[in-house]
């Protein structure tokens, strides 16, 4: 039913170039530059709409659409957890974000990590008054990222085995 035909290029052709993008959305986990996860769900998509998404497609896509509202929830939840862990404030915490905002579009790649950090310092600094507390909660924020990091990296590659079992099937 939805499927794409294209006569300059086949299952193949699709499947090794929605790999490569697979691919640019799993470095986008760990280098904040595409939004990861969600190109490695859209790049699924579209290879539904080229070769049509049969029974597998749509089971594939749906395990996949869980793993990015994973990511998603995981990405907020266990930085605050750790942010909130050490008693860092919820104004911190907004500050962190608006300032990991900022942070993205200032300065590249890094700019939405080292932005958030800063926030959340600068937050507890002017909260506090101490510098050795801020810095512990930065750090715990710090960590916090970087499990979210580490389960979104294990939720893309589950989702591109999924993806390239579903592949698989479609090629031969």
């Amino acid at each position: 039913m939805f499927r794409i035909r294209s006569r300059a290029m086949g299952d193949v052709g699709w499947t090794i170039l929605v790999a490569v993008a697979m691919a640019l959305g799993l470095a986008g986990v760990v280098v904040p530059v595409l939004p990861g996860l969600l190109v490695v769900w859209a790049a699924a998509l579209v290879y539904g709409f080229a070769v049509g998404f049969g029974v597998l497609g749509w089971i594939t896509m749906i395990v996949m659409t869980v793993g990015v509202v994973a990511s998603l929830v995981t990405s907020v939840v266990i930085p605050k957890a750790a942010a909130s862990e050490f008693g860092a404030s919820g104004q911190s915490q907004i500050l962190g974000l608006v300032f990991g905002i900022v942070g993205f579009f200032v300065i590249p790649v890094i700019g939405l990590f080292v932005g958030a950090l800063f926030g959340v310092f600068i937050g507890e600094y002017l909260r506090l008054d101490e510098s050795e507390a801020a810095w512990r909660a930065t750090k715990a924020v710090a960590r916090g990222f970087g499990k979210s990091v580490l389960i979104d990296i294990v939720l893309g590659v589950a989702m591109v085995l999924v993806w390239g079992l579903w592949a698989i099937t479609v090629v031969f």
